[in-house]
């Protein structure tokens, strides 16, 4: 009894700071998107909850998010994340692979910093620096100039939005691969070797299942803050590139209700996500595989 007491207090100071700073904002978010909004922006005042609730008026933020003019952008950015998450592991895969099998292990820890280097610069700066290198007078028209080519339009574009997006993002894909990939049984792939087993087949039937942990955690790590991102739609797709994060973040000021609406959503969708992911390591646990 008194190990558990003691088991509880360590753990209060985390659920004090996740109370405080997390499920008190969603709280309000979410009792917010249940209101009118008013003059100026505004609550409008509830007189009677009952006739407020029995009316169905505090479904009209939900209703109103659901509307197809709102489509198009759920679309986008349901792609974009998707996209932006095969494209990150597609490319951090081999780059994980690379660090954890097949370099030098003295060299381990400088390719590990090279890949956290984006990290000690502030991601506005890092998002301004494509700006630079995709504008029309940038970087990369400038070296096309040379020959003659160009110059594109490159900015502004769904392929811009989507390389800040990787580029933002693959960090989170390669480290929890270059960990699962350390983890991983090598005996395994001795043995599938032993019994004749090309590398294709050594690959898929014996690396890939053992460092599932860790394409499912980079999957998880890149979906979510890909779908909810408003900072690199804004800065490399201009008003063509609008994601949801920028359809909340826009006029949020003007109706909050129904952007608190529509924030809850997305907050839904990522902890459904979450909950799949928990799902997916407990049953992991269990299995005796």
């Amino acid at each position: 009894m008194k190990r558990r007491a003691t088991h509880l207090l360590q753990l209060l100071p985390t659920w004090l700071v996740l109370g405080v700073f997390f499920l008190a904002p969603i709280g309000i978010m979410f009792g917010i998107s249940f209101r009118e909004k008013g003059p100026a922006g505004t609550l409008k005042p509830v007189d009677d909850v009952k006739a407020y609730v029995a009316s169905g008026k505090f479904l009209n933020n939900y209703r109103e998010s659901l509307d197809p003019s709102y489509g198009g952008v759920y679309w986008r950015s349901l792609w974009v994340a998707v996209v932006t998450t095969v494209v990150c592991l597609v490319i951090g895969y081999p780059v994980a692979y690379y660090i954890a099998i097949v370099a030098n292990p003295a060299r381990k820890n400088l390719l590990l910093a090279m890949v956290a280097i984006p990290f000690w610069t502030s991601f506005l700066i890092r998002m301004g620096a494509w700006k630079l290198i995709l504008g029309t007078a940038g970087v990369l028209n400038t070296f096309l100039a040379i020959f003659h080519a160009g110059p594109l339009d490159l900015l502004y574009t769904p392929g811009a939005v989507l390389t800040g997006l990787v580029y933002g993002e693959l960090p989170f894909m390669i480290l929890p691969l270059y960990a699962s990939l350390e983890k991983m049984d090598r005996t395994l792939l001795e043995a599938a070797a032993d019994l004749g087993a090309g590398r294709a087949a050594r690959f898929w039937r014996v690396t890939v299942p053992q460092t599932m942990p860790g394409i499912v955690a980079g999957v998880v790590l890149v979906f979510i803050p890909a779908a909810g991102q408003f900072v690199v739609s804004d800065i490399l797709g201009g008003s063509k590139g609008a994601l949801v994060g920028n359809i909340i973040q826009e006029g949020f000021q003007r109706n909050k209700p129904l952007k608190s609406a529509i924030a809850f959503e997305l907050t839904a969708v990522v902890a459904a996500l979450l909950a799949m992911y928990a799902v997916y390591l407990r049953r992991r646990k269990e299995s005796p595989l």
